[in-house]
């Protein structure tokens, strides 16, 4: 595992329950500007593997990427038992419930 790769990582683990984080401010806060396809492919690849909280990571305008089906509505759904407010077009109030890893 690349140094990166442990960054991104322990930054998306670090985003708490009732909170959300965006692609682009995990990729910024581990130390890859413009990395944000890059979080992407980790979330993808290793959250199973590494538990990482996925479903707290979403565009940096609020709205859950998954096109609609069942990933969406799981997401959708895990946000929700967290307290997360989710409109029903699959967005979210950003500025009211991110989390800034650098906080």
């Amino acid at each position: 595992m690349t140094k990166e790769t442990a960054r991104i990582i322990e930054a998306i683990k670090a985003v708490p329950a009732g909170k959300v984080s965006s692609y682009r401010d995990i990729a910024a806060v581990a130390g890859v500007p413009n990395g944000a396809r890059q979080v992407v492919r980790i979330l993808h690849a290793l959250s199973h593997l590494e538990r990482l909280p996925w479903y707290r990571i979403i565009k940096a305008d609020g709205r859950i990427a998954f096109p609609p089906g069942e990933s969406r509505n799981l997401q959708i759904a895990l946000l929700r038992s967290e307290g997360v407010e989710v409109t029903e077009g699959g967005r979210v109030c950003y500025s009211r419930y991110a989390f800034y890893v650098w906080d």
